[in-house]
């Protein structure tokens, strides 16, 4: 049975969990801006200091596939539609390097300055955690979810969770930090060069 998290709750993850689907769904509101939304989802893989250790340890868009194939972006969905995860991101446990101890899991809104677009006209954001069998898995079985219900009404990025090792043990940490500065303004956060 999935537990539904809210802000600040941090859980165990099933430690025979090898794959975990990693799935971020959100609707826009409607607006009168006239450009559509394109939500980025990503992850930053840390170390113990909190920053990256090697650039390609930043997973998105333009670097779908992270260090020894560890973690791997499923592609960029430029519009949101539909129902379901608009992004999924896949972590493979058994692959990640040793000195890897956090996976920030992050969303921004592209261009969101010169389009005018916040988290404020985002709406029903959420993140999920589910155990699933191989990279072909799209489904799986969901172990956790996250429902973002604060308003942010002049963020640009959230860093919407974090994944982080504790005494050998894979735990989650239901974060929703907003940020204003779009996607540079978390990758400087995270030591990134941009």
């Amino acid at each position: 049975m999935a537990i539904n998290l809210q802000k600040g709750q941090r859980v165990s993850l099933d430690n025979t969990m090898k794959l975990a689907l990693v799935g971020l769904g959100w609707d826009t509101n409607k607006y009168d801006g006239q450009e559509d939304f394109d939500l980025d989802a990503s992850a930053f893989l840390l170390g113990a200091n909190g920053k990256l250790i090697r650039d390609e340890d930043f997973v998105f868009y333009n670097n779908l596939n992270g260090r020894d194939g560890a973690v791997v972006h499923t592609g960029d969905n430029r519009t949101g539609d539909g129902d379901g995860d608009d992004e999924v991101i896949i972590i493979d446990f058994e692959k990640l390097p040793p000195e890897i101890e956090r996976i920030a899991i992050c969303v921004t809104i592209d261009d969101a300055e010169r389009k005018r677009q916040n988290f404020g006209q985002v709406s029903n954001a959420y993140i999920r955690i589910a155990k699933i069998q191989d990279e072909f898995d799209t489904v799986g079985e969901q172990v956790l979810k996250f429902d973002l219900e604060e308003e942010f009404s002049i963020e640009t990025a959230l860093v919407v969770a974090e994944i982080y090792k504790k005494n050998g043990e894979w735990k989650f940490n239901a974060i929703a930090a907003g940020y204003q500065g779009g996607l540079a303004a978390i990758c400087r956060s995270f030591g990134a060069n941009v």
